[in-house]
């Protein structure tokens, strides 16, 4: 049976993984009014990541494809790494340095999407969800702690480069 928690679930996972789809889209396809990859991959560039071009690309597919995977609710854990990642990267090098708010350029966006991300994973997609007759479309700790672990794993790669 489909609840009110379902269809809040499915809410949730629309809204923030097509805002984060569309996001990706707009680095590497230039769609939606963004920059495309090679203007995108300057802004890497001058962030530090090099090859900037290459930068883009993984930022902008983990933002693209981890957004339609929380949309679907589809491989959601690892969909929620991906965002997660790319949030992690996004408040050591872009936001961080401006503290909290949104207003200053501060973590405040970041946070919010990394922790929607977070929550998805842990209270599982919901009965509204391509992942609903797996394992991991049931949600729990292990799902969790496999998109923060991954996510965060995947930032510290980034970042050290």
């Amino acid at each position: 049976m489909v609840t009110a928690a379902d269809f809040g679930l499915l809410l949730i996972r629309l809204t923030f993984g097509l805002m984060m789809a569309g996001h990706g889209a707009q680095k590497v396809f230039g769609l939606f009014g963004g920059q495309g990859l090679t203007e995108t991959g300057k802004g890497f560039a001058a962030l530090g990541y090099h090859p900037g071009k290459l930068f883009a690309v993984i930022g902008g597919m983990s933002e693209l494809l981890g957004g339609l995977g929380l949309a679907l609710g589809l491989l959601t854990p690892l969909a929620a790494a991906a965002l997660i990642g790319v949030m992690i990267n996004a408040m050591v090098n872009v936001t961080g340095a401006h503290g909290l708010w949104e207003a200053n350029g501060g973590v405040e966006y970041n946070v919010c999407i990394a922790v929607v991300a977070l929550a998805v994973a842990a209270i599982g997609p919901g009965a509204l969800a391509a992942d609903r007759p797996f394992r991991w479309g049931k949600g729990g700790w292990k799902e969790a702690a496999f998109a923060l672990g991954l996510g965060g794993i995947a930032a510290a790669i980034t970042l050290s480069l």
